[in-house]
């Protein structure tokens, strides 16, 4: 359930939760019926709301106007109790077989999935040479992943495919107006951005919901580096999910017309600014890159109000559009993928399973 909104109160009504602004009830929510809470904005929680999200498990996470991270609470009791499973995460940290394969398994899906989706786009656009040179860049890389002998070259080729993939991706775009000229963020610079950095955010955080309830510690990564803060295991599983749902989902957006220009504004970030902060690293949405910003301020594009609400809608939709599962031979909903693959990532942890396999279309 999301919130989108600078100002208003969560208030407990009988058996429910209801937004108001002055004496207008502007939504209701059902909380045996809500997993989770996002709140985009400025909102009020009495202190019975608070309560009533607490006895009901719901996690509320609150984020910025741009999409930053800005907090979460999480009444989970029961779900991170496993001590015996984390001390197995833990102690598998040290495995350096472990890590490198778990690390392969994530880099080859997440660069086939680029793969898959850059052909699609090569079929749309096949004039233009350099989408061919960049898919076979692609492909060589690719086929290298099974080959790489540590963590820090697989890294490599991980960042080689993005530079490949985004090269292409700006062909899937067709409106004049959206321009996308590369990849950029912390803030994002255009209209594509803003929607790619939004989309990677809400799919992290459904990730790190399927790791907490699966009994498992987001924040114990075997291919993201470990960093104070930083959900790396989050940030692993959600590799695979980043051209599937986010990338595929931000083309169509544009391209069906779904958003104008109208729907982003300018704005000015500051590190002063509590508000549109200016962040220099990453905030676990990102990998992890060099860029250092030196000005106090930039310039960035973000959605209004009504831009997040319809892109929103569209990410919802997308969540509950089926995928095929091999590991249960069937087609399951999105959101039923994330906590099945945080079941069979607990199942390696524990032994159970050989190796991870994430989400892969080709």
């Amino acid at each position: 359930m999301y919130i989108v909104s600078d100002y208003g109160k969560l208030v407990k009504y009988g058996d429910v939760l209801q937004l108001k602004k002055g004496d207008d009830i502007y939504k209701t929510i059902f909380p045996f019926k809500t997993e989770q809470l996002i709140i985009m904005g400025n909102i009020e929680i009495t202190s019975p709301a608070l309560r009533m999200i607490m006895y009901h498990n719901i996690d509320a996470v609150f984020l910025g106007n741009n999409g930053k991270f800005n907090g979460k609470i999480t009444f989970q009791d029961g779900k991170s109790k496993n001590v015996f499973l984390r001390q197995k995460q833990y102690k598998l940290l040290d495995d350096a077989d472990f890590c490198l394969k778990i690390a392969k398994s994530i880099v080859s899906s997440k660069l086939q999935n680029q793969y898959s989706f850059m052909q699609r786009i090569k079929r749309k656009r096949d004039s233009d040479p350099s989408i061919t040179k960049n898919i076979d860049n692609m492909k060589n890389i690719t086929d290298a992943v099974s080959e790489s002998k540590d963590i820090e070259q697989l890294r490599g080729y991980e960042g080689l495919g993005s530079k490949y993939f985004f090269d292409v991706f700006k062909y899937a775009i067709d409106p004049e107006w959206a321009k996308f000229n590369g990849r950029n963020r912390r803030p994002p610079k255009d209209s594509v951005n803003a929607i790619l950095s939004l989309l990677y955010t809400l799919v992290l955080f459904r990730i790190d919901a399927a790791l907490e309830s699966a009994g498992l510690d987001s924040y114990v990564g075997y291919f993201h580096s470990l960093d104070y803060g930083r959900k790396a295991l989050a940030l692993d599983l959600m590799e695979e999910y980043r051209t599937p749902i986010a990338d595929t989902l931000t083309a169509a957006i544009f391209n069906l017309g779904v958003l104008e220009k109208e729907d982003f504004e300018e704005t000015i970030f500051s590190k002063n600014s509590e508000e549109f902060p200016l962040e220099v690293e990453a905030d676990g949405d990102e990998e992890k890159d060099d860029n250092k910003f030196i000005s106090p301020e930039a310039r960035g594009v973000l959605l209004t109000k009504d831009g997040i609400r319809k892109v929103l809608a569209q990410f919802e939709r997308k969540l509950d559009t089926e995928a095929y599962y091999p590991l249960l031979e069937k087609n399951i909903t999105y959101k039923d993928l994330f906590f099945e693959q945080a079941k069979h990532f607990r199942m390696v942890i524990n032994g159970e399973e050989s190796n991870y396999k994430p989400l892969t279309q080709r």
